[in-house]
């Protein structure tokens, strides 16, 4: 085989390889290299180095897979500790050398303690900073309920929120983040009972109220304080000072006045109406506490306090024969078989034909005989069912509808605790309510009014705190009339001055307040804000009301109402407060100003309120954010707040809803901390689930966390949290998916122990605008470094984080750490030194991490403490208050046409390893040539030769004159019409040796090929999923043809082993 002249080579400007002898062909040697690199090291290097050409051959590299797809499998870690003594508040001693791998519990040792101490999360310290703006930016945290601890929901909101408050703070605004939590009445009140049954064998109502409340907080002092423990682990940078509980003597003062301004408004009320009540718990509830449970036929549930199990999702039929016509009748289906003794009568549609000769005839009822009138309405549904409905008025808000246009008495049958009242008769009376149902139904059997029982899809009522079926009760409370608050709070996102972000989220705003209804706000509890109204006994109202009922601040002021409504004297009046308390979310709705210290005007709030941004889950839109909008436009006269931001669910990789009777939930401390399956097991164990539920839940458990969770650490789960985008649907939340943050975490920390090892301790940084580079390269990482600055910019400018994140991500690993060290290392091993690359590293440290610090806040500050200071004014105490780049200021490195230019030679650097892979050339540098038929495109690739052979893993690059010869026997790939790449094989690759290798890989792709293509097309993502696949296939077996045939050429040309 003839070889191309080694005087070619030279005049374009090329050494020859430094492979083996061409008399040993399949023995290659690594080229000689000056750096200081052991032999385990290089091989390590090289073994991740075929990992990434092979993941490039198959056309994976980042493009078609998640950083959770792509993520390494797991190895227990080797867990380093911070173990120098160091005072709670004291600055952690960074003297020492950075530990050889990223661990996280050595990493976010004694920084938090610290940060509060110094004082840094304050709004006062931050009027002290050189770029204080003068601005403020507040918000406060969605408070959580006292009684439980933060599952990774919560995590999710704490992240977000976190990450704009710490870029705030960094900008120069004055920050307040306030924290709080809730008192969660009906929630709290339960455990604690729990306890008392447990633990001494005492019910509620065996104690004292006061007796009671004592307990309660007594509980509340010794375990409330787990939440704070875990906002603390998150790295929440909240001023703690400010800390709130809605259950203390400031919520309680705003909690009053605001019941008795909206009471003198005519805003609040008292009266009988049908409420959503919880028969276990005997109190009214939230609608947000009542889960819609869809049932597709018969279904048996186990409820508490009914000795049975109940089905459900059946229709019963039942006959109300015809006054006055023996054998006439009017079939009715229902579900609800218990609340017939509560009809008070039959309804059809006017224009249904098949009643119209029963118009204004009356009905005998099947259990009492009484006669029922058969009335017309339009709401009925003829075509559902027999087109009959039953009307039950004091059970049903449809049929209390019904009967408030038709002038219909209501009948209670169901009392508070679920049992059948004394209007049902003796027979019934004090049977629990789906007893009753059994017994009803047999009492028609014998009367043979029963017509049928089928099956019947259906939407059951469930109280997501007990369990139980709600039931719809009249009942006396106090109501809040939303109709004209809820208007303005329409009008303020349709005008504008409020924004709902995603925008998506307006329609339900707009309908949900078009059809707003007035809020029940009376709960039959013990534990919390108890209402601030007061019976007047014995005295009925000036207008003749037969209650007299007074609402004031004190007693002493109801009083002084009540005198004037009796024309009595005060003093000869008798008051009796209601015992009842508020709903917990009265309380939640006035926690933007009343956290403030509302209704006094202090400082904060005039300072702080409106809160900059109110930032949550999106199924808190309507019943917390919507009544924070119409509490706060009532009570203070403006927006609550101009701003909101809502995420998604949190789900688990397989899209369920976060539940502890699934095992899914789960402490954002596991994650962080890391956990074993034993310990995830307890826990369960610990926890309220019954039997068959703590079944499912651990089984759930071995299958998802079969080894436990590893160590991931605070920022790798923030980090990720952060990566979902609030338009991107349900976060479906994987622990693989954090892991491969912390191997981006220890990505940034293995390129930070080069960058300081390379500034030594005697290095100086010269200012940013000193900068002098030295290479086209330096030019490329500086250009990226300001794109990755606008790009974070608009992220938290546009609430869009997952912008921020990405960037950061892009910057870190794949131009930093897989292009620019790189690329730079070789020149970096020389002496002397070239002076431009160190200045580059330490400007992409420093400003690297700054841009980082919002989201990864205990790996930017560990670090960042690390590099020496830059020459001039006092620096920063800690990154969490330093100034944030401006993308503006860094807008002079932004090179949009340099980037351009490189990610043309970034094409050749895959190619190359692409023929690298192809021909297995793992240890060999061979010799690569570039050819373009286009002027400028040379100059391009001549300004970053020596990069391109260091990032290609080749030996020399040179340049082949648009239209010279290819050289004989080198392998060629075209990178474009215009570009073709030639690779040195003489001497590197045996093809006799090789062509079975190629053709045994080819036949594995081709049976791969064959199985993709056999398969019925899919939809959406998993579709384009497949094409991609195929694709990448294809291509590749066509490289493996054009790699044989050239292989095969080279037999043809040289049949034996070439000589020495």
């Amino acid at each position: 085989m003839p070889h191309l002249p080694l005087a070619s080579f030279r005049q374009w400007g090329l050494r020859p390889s430094r492979g083996l002898p061409r008399s040993h062909p399949l023995s290659t040697q690594p080229a000689p290299s000056g750096s200081p690199i052991t032999r385990r090291n290089r091989e390590a290097k090289q073994k991740r180095l075929r990992e990434k050409q092979a993941a490039l051959e198959a056309g994976l590299a980042g493009k078609s897979k998640s950083p959770a797809e792509a993520s390494k499998a797991w190895t227990p870690k080797e867990i380093v500790l911070y173990e120098i003594p160091t005072e709670p508040g004291e600055k952690k001693d960074v003297s020492g050398p950075l530990p050889p791998a990223y661990s996280p519990r050595y990493v976010e040792a004694a920084w938090y303690p610290w940060w509060v101490r110094e004082g840094f999360f304050k709004p006062e310290y931050q009027t002290r900073l050189p770029q204080s703006t003068g601005e403020t930016f507040s918000m406060c945290i969605p408070p959580p309920n006292v009684t439980g601890s933060l599952h990774i929901g919560h995590a999710l909101t704490v992240a977000i929120q976190d990450a704009f408050v710490r870029w705030h703070r960094m900008r120069g605004d004055q920050v307040l983040w306030i924290p709080g939590s809730d008192h969660a009445g009906i929630a709290t009140q339960a455990v604690v009972e729990k306890q008392l049954w447990k633990e001494r064998g005492v019910r509620r109502h065996q104690l004292s109220r006061e007796d009671f409340l004592r307990e309660v907080w007594k509980w509340k002092e010794e375990k409330g304080g787990e939440i704070c423990e875990q906002l603390r682990a998150l790295g929440a940078s909240l001023d703690w000072d400010r800390e709130c509980f809605t259950m203390d003597t400031g919520s309680s003062v705003a909690v009053t006045e605001a019941f008795v301004r909206l009471h003198k408004a005519g805003l609040l009320y008292r009266s009988q109406q049908l409420v959503n009540w919880s028969c276990a718990l005997r109190s009214a509830i939230s609608d947000i506490e009542v889960e819609s449970r869809s049932l597709s036929g018969p279904t048996e549930l186990r409820l508490p306090g009914c000795p049975t199990p109940v089905s459900f999702g059946l229709l019963v039929s039942v006959a109300f024969p015809v006054d006055g016509e023996p054998d006439a009748e009017v079939t009715v289906g229902t579900t609800r078989p218990e609340t017939l003794p509560g009809d008070v009568a039959v309804a059809v549609h006017p224009e249904d034909t098949r009643y119209t000769h029963l118009h204004g005839r009356r009905l005998r009822h099947p259990l009492t005989g009484q006669l029922l009138p058969l009335i017309t309405d339009s709401a009925v549904q003829p075509q559902v069912g027999t087109g009959a409905v039953k009307v039950t008025p004091a059970h049903s808000p449809a049929d209390a509808e019904l009967g408030a246009r038709h002038g219909l008495s209501a009948l209670s049958v169901i009392a508070e605790d679920g049992t059948m009242t004394s209007d049902c008769g003796d027979w019934l009376q004090g049977l629990h309510r789906f007893v009753a149902r059994e017994k009803i139904v047999s009492a028609l059997r014998e009367r043979g009014l029963f017509r049928g029982l089928q099956s019947h899809p259906m939407v059951l009522p469930i109280c997501s705190r007990s369990g139980d079926v709600v039931e719809y009760l009249l009942k006396s409370q106090w109501f809040v009339r939303c109709r004209e608050m809820g208007a303005r709070a329409a009008q303020a996102v349709e005008s504008g001055a409020l924004e709902l972000s995603p925008s998506f989220h307006q329609k339900n705003w707009q309908l949900w307040f078009s059809r707003v209804g007035d809020w029940c706000v009376s709960r039959q509890l013990w534990w919390g804000h108890r209402i601030p109204a007061y019976l007047v006994l014995g005295e009925p109202t000036k207008g003749g009301r037969e209650d007299c009922w007074v609402v004031g601040r004190t007693e002493a002021e109801a009083r002084e109402v009540a005198a004037e409504l009796t024309g009595r004297p005060g003093a000869e009046l008798t008051l009796e407060r209601d015992p009842d308390v508020l709903d917990t979310w009265f309380s939640s709705a006035l926690f933007p100003f009343s956290a403030l210290g509302w209704p006094q005007q202090t400082p904060d709030l005039t300072r702080f309120y409106p809160l900059s941004l109110l930032e949550t889950g999106s199924d808190l839109l309507l019943f917390w954010v919507g009544r924070m909008v119409m509490l706060g436009t009532q009570l203070t006269g403006q927006l609550p707040f101009s701003k909101v931001l809502l995420h998604a669910m949190v789900r688990d990789k397989q899209g369920r809803k976060m539940s502890k009777s699934l095992g899914n939930v789960l402490d954002p401390r596991d994650i962080i901390r890391g956990v074993e399956l034993q310990v995830l097991q307890e826990k369960l164990r610990d926890g309220n689930l019954d039997p068959s539920e703590l079944a499912v839940a651990a089984a759930a458990q071995r299958k998802d966390f079969p080894h436990g969770i590893p160590e991931c650490g605070t920022d790798a789960l923030r980090f990720t949290l952060c990566s979902h985008g609030a338009l991107a649907g349900d976060l479906h939340l994987s622990v693989s998916e954090v892991l491969s943050s912390r191997h981006f975490c220890n990505k940034i920390w293995n390129a930070m122990r080069f960058v300081l090892n390379v500034l030594g301790e005697r290095f100086v940084p010269q200012p940013a605008e000193e900068l002098s580079l030295s290479s086209p390269m330096d030019a490329w990482i500086l250009s990226r470094l300001a794109r990755t600055a606008q790009e974070c910019e608009r992220g938290f400018l546009t609430w869009e984080l997952p912008l921020a994140t990405h960037a950061l991500r892009r910057f870190w690993l794949h131009n930093l750490c897989d292009v620019y060290l790189e690329a730079v290392k070789p020149g970096l091993s020389r002496c002397p030194r070239p002076p431009g690359p160190p200045q580059v590293l330490f400007c992409c440290a420093d400003v690297g991490l700054r841009l980082l610090a919002p989201l990864m806040p205990f790996l930017a500050e560990e670090l960042w403490q690390r590099l020496p200071p830059r020459p001039g004014g006092p620096p920063a105490p800690s990154i969490s208050v330093a100034p944030y780049p401006r993308a503006g200021s860094l807008e002079r490195w932004h090179r949009p046409e340099l980037e351009r230019r490189f990610s043309r030679v970034q094409e050749v650097v895959q190619a190359l390893r692409a023929l690298r892979a192809t021909y297995q050339l793992t240890k060999a540098r061979p010799r690569v040539l570039l050819q373009s038929s286009e002027p400028g495109e040379q100059g391009v690739f001549e300004a970053f030769l020596e990069p391109l052979g260091t990032l290609g893993h080749c030996g020399a690059v040179g340049l082949l004159p648009a239209g010279a010869s290819a050289p004989s026997g080198w392998a060629q790939a075209p990178l474009s019409d215009t570009v073709q790449i030639y690779m040195e094989l003489q001497g590197l690759v045996d093809p006799q040796a090789h062509l079975p290798l190629l053709a045994a890989r080819r036949h594995k792709l081709q049976k791969q090929l064959d199985g993709l293509t056999a398969q019925t097309p899919a939809e959406g993502e998993a579709e384009t999923r497949r094409q991609q696949k195929l694709s990448s296939l294809r291509l590749e077996l066509s490289r493996l043809d054009k790699a044989a045939s050239h292989l095969q050429q080279l037999m043809d040309a040289s049949p034996g082993p070439r000589g020495p």
